[in-house]
């Protein structure tokens, strides 16, 4: 997870206005005694939400890495997380399963699951979201290979449009081992859910 410290932003004060903008094009009164907080609600929350833009997901891996021989799959599944859709800036969210397979170095397993957390709190379509984590882990470990597989509900699906309540969106991508369809094989049997 993310630190839960304050929002502390400049842009705080004009996302307030912003807001408070919006209520009142959207027929509202802003000076109503259960909307006075809101703008500043909502801002903190959207900085909250979007947080990942500020952090660098590198970084992160970088500072757990080490030296080790393993070379078997190293997979972390059910990662909760949580993102915003940019095309409609609705909530989707689901689980992460992450495998690599180690080429002399490892990192910290809670690791894995901050480079999901920083890539989710950004405005994001899916696929790209499953796109960046796999390049992140490919390029700061250099193992030889990973797999992603996300699967997610989108509220933009269930609220608006087509308003379909139990689909799921399944994405996946992978490199070097996990081109072998052997691998992936065994990275699905893994993850099944039981």
């Amino acid at each position: 997870m993310l630190d839960k410290e304050e929002v502390n932003s400049p842009h705080l004060e004009e996302l307030m206005g912003h807001y408070r903008g919006i209520i009142s094009l959207l027929g509202e009164d802003v000076q109503r005694e259960g909307l006075l907080k809101t703008p500043e609600r909502v801002a903190k929350a959207m900085l909250t939400l979007t947080k990942g833009y500020t952090m660098d997901p590198h970084e992160v891996l970088r500072s757990a890495k080490f030296k080790e021989e393993y070379s078997q799959m190293v997979i972390v599944k059910d990662i909760d997380f949580f993102s915003l859709c940019e095309h409609h800036m609705l909530p989707f969210y689901g689980k992460v399963h992450v495998a690599y397979i180690p080429n002399g170095y490892i990192t910290g397993l809670s690791k894995i699951a901050r480079v999901v957390d920083i890539f989710s709190h950004r405005l994001q379509v899916q696929e790209r979201m499953t796109l960046q984590i796999k390049e992140c882990i490919q390029q700061t470990l250099n193992p030889l290979g990973v797999m992603v597989v996300v699967e997610a509900k989108h509220m933009c699906m269930q609220m608006r449009g087509v308003e379909k309540q139990n689909s799921i969106t399944t994405t996946s991508d992978f490199t070097g081992a996990f081109n072998q369809a052997k691998t992936r094989e065994e990275f699905m049997n893994l993850i099944m859910h039981k």
